[in-house]
């Protein structure tokens, strides 16, 4: 992207005035320097206008044409030559070599400062810069919704207006899917289908000088799967934002040629475990399998999620979790049954990602359920899943937050109602005899058993967490033992004894 050096010479308050050189008037500027160099060629990259009052402008005649012929072979938009200093005409050779090269010389007047030329072009091309970015952001919609109203042909038209280039789309096999214009010349269809042969293999994206100008193609990939090549022609070097604006077409497509496949993929294996079902004449789970399996990762497995405790306007819940895994391009897997409610996710998926289902929850509402999370199992084995999960989910509090099922150990018989009942029977035998003793006599025997239960039976472990002697213990255990009429060196009686303690407590 540059300034014209017609625009710059139009700034009529800057008072230039064109000298030479006239066929060099489109040249873009895309940077003004000021050298007193001899050769300043030396040290530019091109599309420069290069002022100079001439100091060290070489005496010899030859040398001033090759100073003009430098800065047009190193691709210099223009020369200013500032008048009044050393200088109070343009000196004869600059002007015929300018002309001779289509150089366009001009000249600054005296009272107009070098850095006022250069804030003139700078400022330009800060216009020029906003106004691409915004022609981009004005775009961009339009193309989306040429491509979601039209398809592809609507939306290569977008693209092409955008960036004032021709655009062609090919297909994997480098075929022409579509042109826009409509009719544009074969020959240069060709010069995109020629480079894009060429960079298929090596390349995803490449800037191309062609016979027709400036090709930009890039590959339309998901993945690593390969949906065709775009091509854009332009009569211009492509400014970044035409790239912007390519880059989104791609986006753009690879989506509308992606969409169809997953569409077609999923109704196919529906339509075909449809069609098995009606020629087995008979039930089987394998074909349901094949339809669930699109629950699953990569290694086609499933977590269950199990929901207790839905309210009985439990709809607005559902929808939310629908409306989530949908948000996360999953399939959809969910049974709401009574006040329970299960749903499949991937065997990769967090405990993390299972708790953002239900961030649209009212917080009320949340507080109430209890979430259970399985541990990652193949489709085959989704009954475990199931009853991992709803063990997970009947152990869980009432906070809406998912609970795995791998937590569940240390504390799983004391949540479900049944064991809890066994429990608190056996803690009625078991220990409150211990508990009675201890109330009429002030000794700690309770403690102490429970100490060295859950110290696994080791003495030196159990009487340095009481701060006792390991012969005060045992003697201690001895009287727990005859109060109870039990042998605490059995670990089957440890384990209950353990168990009845802390359901009591």
């Amino acid at each position: 992207m540059g300034v014209p050096v017609r625009w710059l010479l139009g700034r009529r308050e800057l008072g230039l005035q064109r000298i030479a050189g006239g066929a060099g008037d489109d040249a873009e500027i895309t940077f003004v320097v000021t050298s007193e160099l001899q050769r300043p060629g030396e040290w530019l990259s091109g599309g420069e206008a290069v002022l100079t009052t001439g100091i060290a402008l070489p005496p010899d005649p030859d040398d001033r044409r090759r100073y003009v012929a430098e800065l047009a072979e190193c691709g210099a938009a223009a020369l200013g030559f500032g008048l009044g200093l050393k200088h109070d005409d343009v000196p004869a050779e600059l002007i015929e070599a300018s002309d001779e090269h289509n150089l366009t010389l001009f000249a600054v007047p005296l009272p107009t400062p070098f850095v006022a030329v250069a804030k003139t072009v700078t400022d330009r091309l800060a216009e020029l810069q906003y106004e691409a970015v915004l022609l981009a952001s004005r775009a961009q919609p339009r193309m989306t919704r040429a491509a979601v109203s039209g398809g592809a042909s609507a939306l290569i038209k977008e693209l092409s207006v955008a960036c004032a280039g021709a655009v062609v789309l090919l297909d994997t096999q480098i075929r022409v899917v579509d042109t826009y214009p409509a009719d544009l010349a074969d020959d240069v269809v060709g010069s995109v289908i020629d480079l894009v042969t060429r960079d298929a293999s090596s390349a995803v994206s490449s800037v191309s000088a062609g016979p027709f100008g400036m090709v930009v193609t890039q590959s339309i990939r998901v993945d690593k799967r390969g949906h065709g090549h775009l091509g854009v022609v332009f009569a211009h070097e492509p400014r970044p934002t035409d790239q912007v604006l390519i880059g989104h077409a791609n986006s753009l497509l690879a989506l509308d040629f992606e969409k169809p496949r997953r569409l077609h993929v999923q109704q196919n294996r529906i339509h075909s475990a449809a069609l098995r079902i009606l020629l087995s004449g008979e039930a089987d789970l394998g074909m349901a399998r094949d339809v669930v399996i699109a629950a699953g990762d990569q290694r086609d497995e499933i977590r269950v999620l199990t929901v207790l405790d839905l309210p009985s306007a439990s709809g607005a819940i559902v929808r939310i979790v629908d409306d989530a895994l949908a948000a996360a391009t999953r399939p959809v897997f969910l049974v709401e049954d009574d006040d329970r409610l299960l749903v499949l996710l991937r065997g990769s998926d967090t405990v993390e990602f299972a708790d953002r289902l239900f961030e649209g929850v009212s917080p009320p509402q949340r507080r109430g359920l209890r979430i259970g999370l399985s541990a990652a199992h193949r489709v085959d084995d989704l009954a475990i899943a199931v009853e991992q999960s709803r063990m997970a989910a009947a152990s869980a509090e009432r906070r809406g937050r998912c609970e795995e099922s791998t937590a569940l150990a240390g504390r799983a018989l004391l949540s479900f109602p049944e064991s809890r009942r066994v429990l608190d029977g056996l803690a009625e035998i078991l220990v409150a005899p211990v508990v009675d003793h201890d109330a009429r006599n002030g000794t700690e025997l309770l403690a102490s058993v429970r100490a060295y239960l859950e110290a696994n039976g080791q003495w030196e472990a159990a009487a340095a967490s009481l701060g006792v002697h390991r012969h005060t213990l045992r003697g201690r255990i001895a009287r727990a033992e005859e109060i109870l009429g039990c042998d605490l060196s059995i670990a089957r009686v440890r384990a209950e004894l353990l168990l009845a303690i802390i359901a009591r407590s």
